[in-house]
């Protein structure tokens, strides 16, 4: 008996999007206004009778969200989907779940599908928790004695007691997650598909999420899991799937889907352009230098480390600049702080500024790390907070100046810790 759970053959998914031409032209004639209307009501007739989806606009244009994705997963696997906003994550989410139907390609599940995809997927607003438990129950094909079994499991995970009983339309969008990640992973479906929608809950709930959709898997059951936070994506998974622009780029371990993501993001951005502006100050932008001055994109562990800063500020009294050391999975690793560390504020003078922090040197393990950057009043909220300023790779950890690389070698941490000097031996 084979153990594929799910097989996934040449998916493709396209989607009609009308524009509206008229708002984009300066001036129009009564001429050109009644001619554009009769092509509509002509299209969308023609659509209706034809049984096409009728898509207003004036144009009509055909977005690909899915072209020509395979791939295999088998009973058991936990499997993380990842890529940036627009990539297809939901689409193809959506079609696992048979809410869509694919335009091309085929789709083969063996077993229960239980999703968790929007806040609301599968509830009716109208009914009550108790009830919607039972409803979600019989979708998945279980038996109300069988529900009865497992109900007190999911009220005490969801904590939603009090409520049970009123209509879930009048759930915070918190509660109506809490019992639908509930339902969805106590009613033994064979499959459970769960999106980013988990970022809803508190701190506390996502772990409790974490661990349940841990527990599923270690129990012979198929997890597939997107998100953003590639920490999650790396303690929870054994294997990813990278989307980009709708094309599946890389299907492998997680640990390597993470650094193929961070590395198509890093080729995708190129020199950035730091948008955006906080009420004070405005970061304009970011390098890594080396001990020469020259702008670089890769860092060997031990040396200098210069990060050079271009901001502008209005002179308001007291604000301070930080910078957060991450790893390829948004783990923060390290801080400077100019107020904090030195007790330096920006210039009290309005105008753009340049300034580089040399860091110590840091003996980082090969990989993918970024810096987010930020200003913010003394003792007080974030002005301008910005996320991946800036990227940069490491080859090798090169302790002692060797080519060898301990994470690859042994799978140690972001960090190797040499001595500061060779140690000496001393009889005792």
């Amino acid at each position: 008996m084979s153990n594929i759970a799910i097989a996934v053959e040449s998916l493709s998914k396209s989607y009609l999007i009308g524009h509206n031409a008229a708002k984009a032209e300066r001036y129009t004639s009564l001429r050109d206004v009644v001619a554009r209307n009769v092509r509509s009501v002509a299209r969308k007739t023609g659509d209706m009778f034809s049984g096409r989806a009728i898509v207003h606009g004036d144009e009509v244009e055909e977005f690909c969200a899915l072209q020509d994705v395979s791939f295999e997963i088998k009973q058991g696997d936990r499997v993380g989907i990842i890529g940036r906003n627009g990539a297809g994550k939901s689409t193809l989410l959506k079609i696992l779940s048979r809410i869509t139907e694919p335009t091309k390609g085929r789709v083969q599940m063996r077993g229960r599908v239980a999703s968790l995809l929007e806040v609301g997927t599968g509830f009716h607003p109208e009914l009550t928790g108790r009830e919607n438990i039972f409803l979600n129950g019989a979708i998945l094909g279980m038996s109300r004695s069988d529900i009865q079994l497992k109900f007190d499991e999911i009220v005490a995970f969801a904590e939603v007691e009090k409520f049970l009983d009123t209509p879930v339309k009048r759930y915070s969008s918190g509660m109506y997650v809490r019992l639908a990640f509930a339902v969805a992973a106590h009613l033994e479906p064979e499959i459970l598909i769960v999106d980013e929608v988990l970022a809803v809950g508190d701190t506390e709930f996502q772990k409790k999420c974490l661990g349940k959709m841990q527990e599923v898997s270690e129990g012979g059951r198929t997890v597939l899991f997107v998100s953003h936070n590639m920490a999650a994506v790396s303690s929870l998974t054994s294997r990813g799937l990278v989307l980009s622009h709708g094309r599946m780029v890389f299907n492998g371990t997680s640990a390597a889907a993470i650094e193929h993501y961070v590395q198509l993001g890093n080729r995708a951005s190129g020199t950035k352009s730091l948008l955006g502006r906080g009420s004070h100050t405005a970061i304009l932008g970011a390098r890594l230098l080396d001990e020469s001055g020259n702008a670089v994109r890769h860092y060997t562990p031990g040396s200098a480390l210069r990060l050079e800063v271009s901001l502008e500020t209005d002179g308001a009294a007291g604000l301070s600049l930080e910078a957060f050391l991450l790893d390829a999975t948004r783990q923060k690793l390290a801080l400077a702080s100019l107020h904090q560390f030195h007790g330096i504020t920006l210039p009290d003078k309005p105008g753009r500024y340049c300034t580089v922090l040399d860091l110590s040197p840091l003996w980082l393990a090969s990989g993918s790390y970024s810096f987010d950057l930020t200003t913010s009043l003394v003792n007080s909220n974030w002005d301008h907070y910005v996320e991946d300023a800036l990227d940069f790779d490491v080859h090798a950890s090169n302790p002692g100046q060797q080519s060898w690389d301990f994470k690859h070698s042994l799978g140690y941490g972001a960090f190797a810790m040499p001595c500061l000097r060779p140690p000496e031996f001393r009889a005792s």
